[in-house]
This record gives structure tokens, sequence and C-alpha cells, in this order.
């Protein structure tokens, strides 16, 4: 029986030349570095997978999304209507998304100010995640570049903070905050 280190490898290579070592893999007895296994299944099937399978997975999941707002209509609260929030249920405080799917509603139907009216911030994002979604298919599926806004952290910090005062200002009992109110 001959180990590897008989069958004329040194330890400072590596066992396969198509597998070199690799530093930040832990030693291997009897070699310098680590030999990472062949790629297995998954890794062999995500290489086959065409370029379009992600974007369209997201346009399914939000297309049904969109199907079962649209068929269970949160603006009726019916005897069969889903669950409210569970924060506004036990507080009674309008959370940071109160009212985001009443605004995806209403925006599916066209229907810009009543969407606005539940959920401002909502429908200020919405533009910029669409466009932000079609370039990213635009350069996945097309190999296109488009125009896409550089979030840095300071604008990320500001919409953040935004949303964070609205949270509050929608929750205060006076005028004008009661316009927020939903």
């Amino acid at each position: 029986m001959t180990s590897t280190l008989d069958s004329g490898a040194t330890p400072s290579e590596p066992a396969h030349p198509a597998y070199p070592a690799h530093p930040g893999y832990p030693a291997h007895p009897g070699y310098a570095g680590y030999v990472p296994p062949p790629p297995g299944f998954l890794a062999r099937l995500g290489a086959r997978i065409p370029r379009w399978t992600a974007p369209a997975a997201i346009a399914t999941c939000f297309a049904g999304g969109a199907a079962l707002v649209l068929v269970t209509n949160p603006t009726d609260n019916g005897a069969f209507s889903p669950p409210g929030c569970i924060v506004k249920l036990t507080t009674g405080l309008d959370c940071p998304g109160c009212g985001g799917t009443r605004a995806f509603y209403y925006l599916l139907q066209g229907n810009l100010p009543e969407a606005a009216r539940h959920h401002a911030i909502a429908v200020f994002a919405a533009p910029f995640l669409v466009w932000m979604y079609v370039a990213w298919v635009a350069r996945v599926v097309f190999n296109k570049h488009l125009p896409t806004p550089r979030l840095s952290g300071k604008i990320v910090s500001a919409f953040l903070s935004a949303w964070a005062a609205f949270s509050i200002l929608r929750n205060l009992p006076w005028a004008p905050f009661t316009w927020f109110y939903v």
C-alpha cells in the first residue's frame, strides 16, 4: 500500500495538477495546502442554467404576489379577508410597512393618489425598484448596460431616515399628521 507521498508528489506540490492548492483551505496531511475536490452536482447544475432563469423566477414570484393582491383586495375588510398587521393589531400603531399592501393594490389599479395616501414612501421607491430590476435584467440576459442610480451609503441612510420619520409622523394623533394614518 502506497501513500500519495510515495507516488512521486512532494509535500509542496498539489496532488492533482487541475486542482491547485489554495492558501485559504486547511492543510491536508502530507501537503502544504489543501486540494479542493472537483465541483459537485450543484456547481455543475449552476453552470448549465440559462442566464434568464433568475430574472424569470423573480418576475414569476412578483406576478404571483400581484395576482394574490388583486384577487384578495386588501382594501376590502370582509369576513374572508387575510389577517391584518400584527403590530397594528397589538399596539394600535402603524408599523413602517403598514399600508404597503394597499398601496401596492392601488398602484396595480393605476390609482396613484390613493396609493400615496396609504404608503407614500413605497410609492416613491417603486419606480426606482422597477428601473433597477429592468437594468439588472438587461445586463444579465441581454448584456446591455442601462444607466442605474448609484446607491451610496449617504443615499441609503437618507432614504431610511425619511422612512423612519414617515413612520413616526404617521402615528402622531394631530393634524396635519392624521392624513398619514391608515
